[in-house]
Formats: C-alpha cells, structure tokens, sequence
C-alpha cells in the first residue's frame, strides 16, 4: 500500500489518493515551480493510510453504528453523534507501520530544512473541490506543528475533522456516503507569514462573475484570520489584460482593510496578537508583491484551465515569509460557484420602497432577504435558531453551517468578502453583509428586517419587511440591432454587475458619483491642505482637517488622493467593458453640489441658479478651478496610460462656446492629455446646449464626437425647468424642436465622420424616441446598466 506521496509524486489525476488540496499542490509543485512560481514542499497521507488506519482499529463499524439513527434536522441529534464519532477516532491508535512511515517522511523533511521543522498540517478530503461539491472550511488546518509527537496529534485531529457536525451535514445534504469518504492529510512546510504577511486570491470576482480580474486579499500574520472572518483584509483588483500587456499599473483598485489584530506562532500552536496603529495605516504588502501575485494567480488560472481542458478560474492561498522575504502559494483550488452560474442571465433585485437603515456593512450576494433578527452569540447556541429567521452574529466558522443553510440572510459584525460567512452564503445563494461592526448590538431578537445586498460594495439592513422586486433577463434572446447599445454608469461599485451585458461600452460615465462617494472632499481643500493647515484656524477648518487626516492616512500629498481615487474608480468602469469605448464625463457638479462636499463652502459661491450657472467646462479655465480640473485630467492619463485602459474616452460636458472649448483642450493638453502627443485619444462633449447645435461646425473642428444629452437639451430649448414639477406637463424629449435639433447634430456628426450617441433618459421613457433615433442614424444609446434592455 501506498501510505505517502510526496507533492512531486501527485498530481490532479490523483484527487481519489490525495484530495482536492494535496493534488493541486503536487500539480503546481512539479509543474510551476520550475516556471518560478513557488511552492512550499511536503507529502501527502492518501486515502489508502485513511482506510488501513479505519480498518485496522474497527472504527469503520464504530462509526456505521453511531451514525445510524442520525437526523441532521435536529440540531442536538447532529451535535451527539458527530462528537461520539470524533472522540472515537481520537481514542484510536494510528497502527505502526502507518506511525513510521509518516516519521520516516517528516525525517526526510528535518534533513532538508532543519530538526523540528514547523509544518502546516492540513486535512484534504477526496470528495471537496469538485464542481457541486465544494464549501468553505469543511475540514482543519494546523499550522506551526513541529516534532513527530505533535505531526502525529495533529494528523488525527485532521482526520477526526472529517466527521465534524458541519461536515457530516454537508455530506447528508450532497447525498454523499459518510463511509465512502476519505481523507487525505497533507504535511506541508510552513512559510513563516507569523512575521510578515497572507491572504487569499481569485482570478474572478466572486461577486459578480466577472472574469478579467483578479482580487487579492492580505492580513498581516498566517491566513486564518481571513477565513474566519476575524479581521477586513487589504484588498487589491488587478485588471489581467493590463498585467499582460505589461502596463506600468495593473492594480485598479485598492482599499485598506482593518487589520487590528494577526495569528503569529505561539510555543505550540497559534495565538492572537494586536496589530501596531502605525502598520493599521499601511498596506500589508508593496504594489510589487501584489503584481507578482497575480502574475503567479494568471499562471495557475491559465495552467489549471489548460489542463481541465476549459477555463477555470481559481481560488488561491498565499504566504509570505518574514525570515526571507519570498512569497508562496500554499494552496489552489478550483472556485466553482459564480463561475459555474448561468452568464446569459441578468438578475435584478430591487427595493420597492426605501427604508430606515439600522446597520450597513460590505455587501455580498447581491440578492435580497427578510426575516425575523436572531441574534446569536455563539455556535453552541444553534439549536435556537429557526428556518428562514435572517442570522446576525459576530463571525461565522464552520461550526455554523447546519443553521446557515436554513437562514433567509446573514448579518456579521466582522469579516470580509472572503471570510468565512461570505464564502458560505454566496455558495448558499442567500443575501449577506459582513463587517458592519455593530449588528449585533444594533439588531434585537424577533425584530423584522430586510437585508440588502444588491446596491453594490455597501449593503444595507433596513427596518421592517420591505417588498421587492426580482427581474430576469434572457441576454442570449436580445436581437443584434445597427445601433450600438451602451450603459450609463455612476459608481464604479456597479460597474462589474454589468460586465456580462450585451453593451458595446459605456456612453456615460460620471465622476461626480466617485468624488462624493469615495472622495468626499472639495478637491480645492485637498490642494489648500498645507495652507490650511498653517493657517488661521476656525472651528470649521479644523473639524475639516481632521476628517482629512482621517480618511487619507496613507497620503503626504492629499491632492495625490483624489487623483487616485478618480482613477481607480474610472479604471474600474473602464475594465470592466475592455476593449470597447468607455466615455467618462469630467465632474459636472454645480455650485451648490460641490458645497455639499467636505470644505465646499470655502470655494463655492452661493447662485440663484447653479444649474444656468459655473458648472462644466466654465470651471475647467477658470483660475479659481483650473488647478482642480488638472487633478481629473492626471487620473485620466493614470488610467489611459499606466493602466493600460485606452478604451477610455474623456468627455466635457456643458460647453456653451467653441471658444470655451478650445481652452478646456489647451487645460488638459497642459495635465498631458494632448492628441498631437495620444493618436489614440478623442475627446467628446456633451450636447445639450442648443449653441452646440447651432454652432456645430465650430466645435466638431475642436472635439472629436458628441454625446446628446437629451435632459439639459430639453430643458434649454423650451425653457424648462427640469427640477421643477410644475412645467413638466408641457412638453418632454418627443416635442418637435427638440427632435428637429436632435435630427440635425446626428446628420451634422455622421456628415463629417464624427462619433455621435446619446447617453440621456429619452430613449429609455419613450420608445417611440428611441425608435426615432435609430432611424435618423445615431450610433449608440445608452441609459442604466440595470434593466433598461427592455425599453431600449
């Protein structure tokens, strides 16, 4: 019999031998490591030692007598007899010749790396990571085991791990025989990220299916903590086209986790120890190490897909050691849950009605539940929790799966997208909102709530239960017409929800959702931020000082934040349709918009009518902005060049002159945005001033294309106004006049080759609009990403 296999002697093929886990490592350990990616060594106990040792000891019978009568609806029946089934492996001798070859396997491993070599002990059973048959934390994992005497504590307790009470539910559900198991154990050499870092990778966003990213995901000390949900990860989107085109930035986006506490060794074991504040503020690896990263996640994607014979995305675990510097992948594993979902369906869920919010945390599932709250402290008490109530806990592990199952949402105080509550309820299909910080304390038993993650990064629980809406939408049943179909887009957290539309890019994509979600601050605040801070104080301006050095800790140069913030977020619009044309408009806020934004109301003068007055390109010349306006155009450079996002078109918008025009060219030629220097770059302006029209000419020899914006346009030939409900009644976008101007800017476009779309409401509220559209010739519509195929 063979008890042993080293990961050079193992490979997929051998899943039945070694498990999901040990054959993954000994596929990549014989085959990448060679191409440079590293992979810690180590050896695998197989199913054959798992069913000598059964045999051996009588356990195989022990355990049929045990689970005979076993009912996994009752909570306290499952909970018995998964503990009488543990106790009995654990009293169980490991039979001799089993006991040597294993010393004998761990010697070699001493000779080669040192005596007493510490080694992750890790449970691998030959049933999981299979498509339909995959769920997170199924079985354990020991880390820092070192000494025979320990290895062999830790082996059993992996093998007792595959009858936990979780895992014999899941077996029950998957109709899986509990006898028919076995388990793999793999023995591997740990990467000393005690005193460094790891985490998690996919190479596709588990959110949403879309295939063009990888996220990774990193805490400071050994991974546990992700899985548990113990701690908000780092988390880095990589745009895979970008990394292998060789851009100088294929990291899209970036946001810092809560790292407050880390699992480092103990003297036996593992124990919890704080994170420095200095080291919260920081990422937990360089740029450089995430992009070697991904370069080793695309490898084992494209690899692993080879060898399956079709694309699989992958989920990965990777270490860094602190002794030497190196980074590993420790474990690969095929994800097999959104990548396994339907891509020709589009779900939409939507609220009814708004609500009161009582907690809100990062959203995961995009669906929506209701329930009555159960509040729960601890895994011990499962047994109170009754179907379809909504969980609401601190953290999750394993030990909760048998209630998971059964709840219409879940609701944790900690945790992020990978942690264990995420993992499970997305296999689950069931709504969750993870690290909230304070349900528990916010959310009270028996109390009605629905929860709602289907509005993108954030979810929101709200009060009572409030009624939805689920959509369905065939995208293989919508017909192919001449005139493309685009999207509008506002936060770029949407954006990858709609990266399996049949959308030819994007017609509008607006900054203004992006400054004040994720910026926050008057661009001009950020800029002062020296002057203001050697200045004379007000109660205001230190107030707002303070929420500057709160929200960009990892800035000397404040301004340097909004310019990154911009282009991460256009960059994620920008990817997510590669390589057709995203058109993102510069920021068209009015006056009394960017007073509402942190430190506004230093720059912003009070208009009796800001939506007649500074707004669009007057601000981009104008010395009081001009500086500001070279802030959007740096982030466009970012994003065009160093990311690799050609594809992304920049748009002005409210441009009453062509004389206006040509100094918004000359602003942006000044941030290096220059056609003579880009042949690749168009610039487009909005149409929505009947001057654009009438002077049309003029400006198609300064823009390359134009966007009708269909809103404003109305607005500004009939005298509308648009925020006023008391004139709408007397005319909308099918008025002649507004559809005679309309006729003409497309003939005027096409006559002289340039781009000409439409990216305002009409088309979407009146069909018989867009139908007019289509026959006069325009290129492209677009409205909202989310179920306006219908209509359009």
């Amino acid at each position: 019999m063979d008890f042993i296999k080293w990961y050079s002697e193992v490979g997929i093929g051998d899943v039945s031998s070694v498990g999901g886990k040990n054959a993954a490592l000994g596929e990549m350990y014989s085959n990448l490591v060679p191409l440079g990616v590293n992979v810690p060594d180590g050896f695998a106990l197989t199913a054959e030692a798992y069913r000598h040792f059964f045999k051996e000891t009588g356990l195989d019978d022990q355990i049929k007598g045990i689970l005979s009568d076993l009912d996994t609806k009752s909570i306290k029946n499952l909970q018995t007899r998964g503990k009488k089934v543990r106790e009995a492996i654990l009293r169980a001798e490991l039979p001799g010749d089993l006991k040597n070859v294993i010393a004998g396997s761990y010697a070699e491993m001493e000779k080669k790396y040192g005596k007493d070599e510490d080694v992750a002990v890790r449970s691998s059973a030959t049933a999981e990571d299979l498509p339909g048959a995959s769920f997170a934390g199924q079985q354990e994992t020991y880390l820092n085991i070192h000494g025979i005497e320990n290895v062999l504590i830790a082996t059993k307790k992996c093998i007792a791990s595959l009858f936990t009470d979780r895992a014999i539910s899941y077996r029950a559900d998957k109709g899986f025989s509990h006898l028919d198991a076995a388990l793999s154990v793999g023995i591997q050499r740990m990467v000393r990220s005690d005193v460094a870092s790891s985490g998690v990778a996919f190479t596709i966003d588990t959110e949403t299916g879309f295939d063009k990213v990888i996220i990774v995901n990193s805490i400071y000390g050994l991974g546990e903590f992700i899985v548990q949900g113990k701690v908000i990860p780092d988390e880095f989107i990589i745009f895979k086209p970008s990394l292998e085109n060789g851009a100088k930035n294929s990291i899209i986006s970036r946001n810092l986790g809560k790292k407050n506490i880390k699992l480092i060794y103990a003297k036996d074991g593992t124990r919890q120890e704080k994170v420095s504040s200095g080291d919260q503020q920081k990422f937990s690896i360089s740029k450089e190490e995430t992009v070697q990263l991904a370069k080793w996640c695309l490898q084992i994607e494209k690899y692993f897909s080879k060898k399956h014979g079709h694309y699989q995305p992958m989920d990965i675990e990777w270490a860094k050691d602190g002794k030497t510097g190196e980074l590993f992948i420790v474990q690969a594993r095929p994800e097999t849950v959104v990548s396994g979902e339907d891509k020709n369906i589009f779900k939409e869920y939507k609220l009814k009605k708004a609500g009161k919010v009582l907690v809100s945390g990062i959203a995961v599932g995009s669906k929506i539940g209701a329930g009555k709250v159960r509040v729960l402290r601890s895994a011990k008490n499962i047994s109170l929790f009754k179907k379809g109530e909504v969980l609401v806990t601190e953290i999750t592990d394993p030990d909760w799966e048998p209630i998971m199952k059964i709840a219409s949402a879940i609701v944790t105080d900690k945790g992020g997208r990978t942690s264990h509550a995420a993992i499970v309820s997305r296999e689950l299909g069931i709504p969750c909102i993870v690290g909230s910080n304070n349900a528990t304390k916010a959310l009270k038993n028996g109390q009605e709530v629905t929860v709602d993650a289907s509005g993108g990064q954030v979810g929101n629980v709200y009060e009572g239960i409030i009624a939805f809406d689920t959509k369905e939408y065939r995208l293989d049943k919508i017909p192919e017409i001449g005139t493309k179909i685009m999207v509008n887009i506002g936060s770029p957290d949407e954006a990858f929800k709609s990266h399996n539309l049949p959308a030819k890019g994007v017609g509008l994509g607006r900054l203004e959702f992006i400054i004040a979600s994720h910026v926050r601050f008057h661009p001009n605040a950020l800029l002062d931020y020296k002057k203001l801070r050697e200045g004379k104080k007000t109660p205001y301006i230190n107030k707002l000082l303070k929420e500057i050095d709160a929200l960009t800790p990892l800035y000397k140069d404040k301004a340097q934040f909004y310019v990154d913030e911009l282009a991460m977020g256009i960059a994620k619009i920008g990817a997510t349709f590669y390589p057709h044309p995203v058109i993102i408009r510069f920021s068209d806020f009015k006056t009394n918009e960017y007073r509402t934004l942190l430190g506004g109301e230093l720059y912003e003068p009070q208009e009796e009518n800001p939506m007649l007055g500074w707004r669009g390109a007057s601000r981009y010349y104008d010395p009081r902005f001009k500086t500001a306006f070279g802030l959007e155009c740096q982030a466009m450079k970012i994003v065009r060049e160093d990311m690799g996002l050609s594809n992304v078109v920049p748009m002005i918008p409210f441009c009453r002159t062509p004389e206006e025009g040509k100094q918004v060219i000359e602003a942006m030629k000044e941030n290096g945005l220059d056609r003579a220097l880009d042949s690749t770059l168009k610039v487009y302006v909005m149409c929505e001033i009947p001057s654009n029209i009438l002077l049309a000419d003029e400006f198609l020899e300064i823009f390359d294309g134009m966007s009708i914006g269909s809103n404003d346009l109305t607005q500004l030939t009939l005298g509308l106004d648009r925020d006023s409900g008391i004139v709408t009644h007397i005319a909308n976008e099918n008025n002649p006049s507004v559809k005679k101007l309309v006729a003409e800017i497309i003939h005027k476009c096409k006559e002289k080759g340039k781009y000409i779309g439409i990216c305002g409401q009409a088309p979407s509220d009146y069909p018989e609009f867009a139908q007019f559209l289509v026959d006069e010739g325009i290129e492209s519509m677009s409205h909202g990403a989310r179920g306006e195929w219908k209509s359009n």
